[in-house]
């Protein structure tokens, strides 16, 4: 038995065949009407095809002549070398279209195909100019940028994805798609994913922050916190250091940051300031005399003096202050710089007959009546004999 089917409720086929029928028609009538001007305008397409050929023939020559170079021209004339003959031939096919009065149809057909060539090679251009800045940084310094080199692949992974996932986007809603739950999906995804490796992002940001704005490089001694120490090495994570006493100090990027760094190396100098104190039994005439000793031994050990001079009266000494400054950027010279000065001024004083104060009481006693009264006999100190 042969069920009817009603006629309203069946569903409407596209008629393709007879879509591709009414295509080639109107395109037939619009050759035999235009066929002059259609002629003309594939003269002048092929005529800007060949030329766009050329100028990225001239761009690869360019390039491959002078590969070691890469300033900003090389970095754009690589962009210019990376066109594809697909955007070269659609250029020229979209002002052949437009300049011989194609139909409707054509022009939006071809429209479509024009709009996604160019959002692709957009694409290719902008992913060459990114990286190539990124070689350019790389190559100025190869072994002071070694975490960059070892980030290249990861950030050529995300400025492709990021850059073609756009141009997704757009040829999707040039082609009438509705990408608002897209858009929403990749910004949702994209959240999620960036919670999930926050520490991870955040310390590569932090290293290529390190990396371009150099708050210091491989090499240099820099304190933080307690800290003094060397960098050894910067990582894409972590940052490791050689501690002045010896042990490696591993710390990440972003803490790293967070705190006051201060760069030792970039000074041509370093500061050492002495504290000294002599005893009251000094002679004012001999304290007079003790910043121009101060002076004399800081100039005749290599030093550079700064400053010298009372600075107060101390619970059992007379207190003075040096400043003076050791000419080198390196830790070891300071270093040894200090331990040579300081050793003169000890022999100095000692020749000179100044003697260094140390912590001391003095207990006094006294009578009932308030007289002042040895805590000895006056004779020397009491002395007890044992008899056996």
């Amino acid at each position: 038995m042969t069920q009817a089917t009603d006629p309203a409720i069946v569903p409407d086929i596209p008629d393709f065949a007879g879509t591709i029928d009414r295509f080639i028609a109107v395109s037939s009538d619009w050759i035999t009407q235009h066929y002059i001007e259609l002629i003309i305008a594939l003269l002048i397409g092929t005529a800007i095809f060949f030329l766009l050929g050329a100028i990225k023939r001239l761009a690869v020559r360019h390039i491959r002549k002078q590969e070691s170079l890469t300033g900003y021209r090389e970095i754009l004339t690589k962009a210019v070398a990376k066109t594809t003959k697909l955007f070269m031939f659609m250029v020229s096919l979209e002002i052949v279209i437009v300049s011989s009065n194609a139909p409707a149809k054509i022009i939006n057909f071809v429209g479509v195909l024009f709009t996604i060539a160019v959002v692709v090679q957009v694409a290719i251009w902008l992913r060459e100019i990114i990286l190539g800045f990124f070689n350019r940084k790389l190559s100025t310094d190869p072994e002071e940028n070694e975490t960059l080199a070892n980030a290249m692949t990861l950030i050529r992974l995300l400025v492709t994805f990021v850059l073609f996932a756009i141009a997704s986007i757009m040829i999707l809603d040039n082609l009438g798609v509705d990408v608002t739950g897209l858009i929403a999906g990749l910004g949702v995804g994209g959240i999620a994913i960036g919670l999930a490796a926050q520490g991870i992002f955040s310390d590569l940001f932090a290293a290529l922050s390190i990396i371009f704005d150099k708050p210091f490089k491989r090499g240099e001694t820099v304190t933080y916190d307690t800290t003094t120490g060397t960098i050894e090495k910067i990582g894409l994570k972590s940052t490791r250091l050689r501690a002045i006493t010896g042990e490696e100090v591993i710390i990440s990027n972003t803490n790293l940051l967070d705190k006051e760094i201060v760069n030792l190396t970039r000074l041509d100098r370093r500061r050492t300031r002495f504290g000294i104190g002599v005893i009251y039994q000094t002679k004012p005439e001999d304290a007079r005399r003790i910043p121009d000793l101060l002076k004399q031994i800081v100039e005749e050990n290599g030093g550079v003096f700064v400053r010298s001079g009372f600075v107060g009266f101390g619970d059992s000494s007379i207190n003075f202050e040096l400043d003076f400054d050791i000419m080198s950027s390196e830790y070891d010279p300071v270093y040894q710089g200090r331990h040579t000065i300081g050793l003169a001024i000890l022999q100095k004083f000692n020749e000179e007959g100044l003697e260094f104060a140390y912590p001391t009481q003095t207990t006094f006693t006294s009578a009932p009546d308030g007289t002042m009264i040895m805590p000895y006999p006056e004779g020397g100190f009491p002395v007890h004999l044992q008899e056996d």
